[in-house]
């Protein structure tokens, strides 16, 4: 069974709600990939593609790692994580009974940041 927490939940399910996270993760689905190609594949830019990234990496569904090419240039690297995700009626309601509770001033959880 999954045990994320509902804050956890909360933020895997917004990282997978936007399309272009969508084909970010399609795309390395069949394989790792470094920034600038991931860019041209998908056509986007880097710094757009840096902020899906930066996002799927921190709900768990992509790993980067940095390494050096043949030339001595930094490339960063991603790859899909595994996961395995089943939502059941009991899962939500385990993870809602551990969300961060809302600020009465911002009506924001404590982990939300404001967009």
């Amino acid at each position: 069974m999954d045990r994320r927490s509902g804050d956890e939940l909360v933020e895997l399910l917004a990282a997978l709600a936007n399309p272009i996270r969508l084909r970010i993760l399609t795309t390395l689905t069949g394989g790792r990939d470094y920034v600038s190609h991931l860019a041209r594949e998908i056509g986007i830019s880097r710094p757009l593609l840096h902020m899906h990234l930066q996002r799927l990496e921190a709900a768990g569904l992509v790993v980067g790692t940095l390494e050096l090419s043949d030339d001595g240039r930094a490339m960063k690297y991603f790859e899909v994580a595994a996961f395995d995700l089943h939502l059941t009626p009991e899962l939500i309601a385990q993870a809602a009974a551990t969300l961060s509770r809302p600020d009465p001033a911002t009506g924001r959880a404590d982990k939300e940041k404001p967009r």
